[in-house]
């Protein structure tokens, strides 16, 4: 029964997402734009939708033998994280970010990826849930399989810590409207880009937190469109990332099953041997 601090819509489907259990994979990607859901199913070799509401576009496939699905979040971190709390309800134990971001050091590229193993939270959302000093860190072992797929696929790839912000303008050193603007905006990029920070988004440090927190696993790659430090732009490069997440699904999966054949709880190299 839906109560205020339980609220669910009819037939047990999450409030937000619209889903119920059984709908979703244990294995989700999360895109911010709904529109991103169905380009990342045409990599797939089969997908139906799921739900669409506000928001959260879903859809369910299959990725090779791995069953898979994509939910997109919508902006920033505090719609990412009630689909991380929603899908978490009904099943999902592993929850990959894919989307756009910008890249803070002169040798990232638009079209490159960055694998992000952590993040620096400047986001208010995780700030919700425990203290600031709490660390923003990816699961290894998703880390682990966004590599592997792309040295699989070939790719140009960066490995690094991100920053997630909460504003897209002034947040991420853009002039807000009319130019607004405050001192304290002037150096921000260049702070970021002194401490080794290698991109900029708006998601995938309260969903490390909250992963975390609940013993979930979560990572994020993304594909850089811009260069907020060269001011380099071009949107290229969606496509192959949601193939690239994919393919970690499927590496991730394979190993969830070795480790559960060899009645291991992590996993490590040798594993595979």
């Amino acid at each position: 029964m839906a109560t205020a601090k339980q609220p669910t819509q009819k037939g047990g489907r999450q409030y937000h997402i619209a889903c119920r259990r059984g709908d979703l994979a244990g294995y989700v990607l999360l895109p911010g734009d709904p529109g991103r859901v169905e380009k990342v199913g045409k990599n797939w070799d089969d997908y139906k939708t799921i739900a669409n509401h506000r928001e959260y576009h879903s859809i369910t496939g299959h990725y090779k033998s791995t069953k898979i699905s994509c939910l997109s979040t919508g902006i920033g971190s505090p719609s990412a994280v009630i689909a991380l709390e929603e899908a978490a309800r009904i099943g999902v134990h592993t929850f990959i970010r894919i989307g756009s971001t910008g890249a803070l050091q002169k040798e990232i590229k638009p079209g490159d990826f960055v694998i992000n193993f952590a993040a620096l939270r400047k986001e208010g959302t995780s700030k919700q849930y425990i203290w600031s000093e709490y660390p923003a860190v990816a699961s290894y072992e998703v880390t682990l399989a966004l590599i592997e797929a792309c040295e699989k696929l070939k790719v140009r790839y960066h490995l690094g810590v991100g920053v997630s912000a909460d504003s897209f303008y002034v947040g991420e050193g853009r002039p807000g409207f009319k130019g607004y603007w405050q001192s304290k905006f002037k150096y921000i990029l260049n702070d970021l880009a002194q401490a080794k920070i290698t991109n900029v988004e708006m998601e995938a440090s309260a969903l490390f937190t909250v992963a975390n927190l609940y013993n979930l696993r979560a990572g994020a790659i993304c594909v850089v469109f811009d260069n907020l430090i060269t001011d380099e732009f071009k949107i290229v490069g969606e496509k192959k990332l949601g193939l690239i997440a994919s393919e970690a699904v499927d590496i991730l999966h394979k190993w969830d099953i070795i480790k559960k054949k060899k009645k291991k709880k992590y996993f490590y190299p040798t594993l595979i041997k």
